[in-house]
């Protein structure tokens, strides 16, 4: 067992343990924290699989922006003072049988698998340049699409919010 397998497996289940108390948690702050933690593991993920850039994009977008953003919307947006509802006791026991007996069946098909063994060949190149080129190159129409649709959400987001501030009013 090598250390980035180690590594791997921890970042997994970190991830896996966070997406799962994302699920489970019932008041919405915890739930974003409980989302934080799985974006910081998948970033993680990437850092182990040599793919840097991509983790620091995660890092800089997922955990940093949406999930600020998430809060903002929370903070700003009316709650009920309750909670969810919980659910029955029972269905919570059925489910949870219903998780291990998928995550058993995904355990199963993962070990029947035949892996190559064959090393990987890394071809020395920065991936941040490769991503560069394609992004730049073969990539620039839907780049700039992409730019251009972000900017009609936020457009639209603001005339939203401007709308429900005159409706206040």
């Amino acid at each position: 067992m090598s250390g980035e397998f180690i590594a791997f497996i921890i970042l997994a289940l970190m991830a896996i343990t966070g997406a799962t108390l994302m699920v489970t948690f019932t008041k919405v702050v915890h739930m974003v924290i409980a989302m934080t933690f799985t974006f910081l593991s998948i970033a993680g993920l990437y850092f182990v699989l040599e793919a840097e850039f991509i983790g620091v994009v995660q890092i800089l977008l997922y955990t940093g922006a949406i999930t600020i953003v998430m809060l903002f919307g929370i903070m700003l947006t009316k709650h009920d003072a309750e909670d969810a509802q919980q659910s029955h006791r029972g269905w919570k026991f059925f489910i949870f049988l219903l998780v291990v007996a998928f995550g058993a069946l995904m355990l199963s098909a993962i070990f029947q698998v035949d892996w190559p063994n064959a090393p990987v060949h890394y071809s020395g190149e920065d991936n941040t340049k490769a991503i560069g080129k394609q992004l730049f190159t073969n990539y620039v129409i839907p780049f700039e699409l992409l730019s251009v649709l972000l900017l009609v959400a936020m457009v639209g987001a603001i005339i939203l919010s401007k709308r429900e501030k005159e409706d206040e009013k």
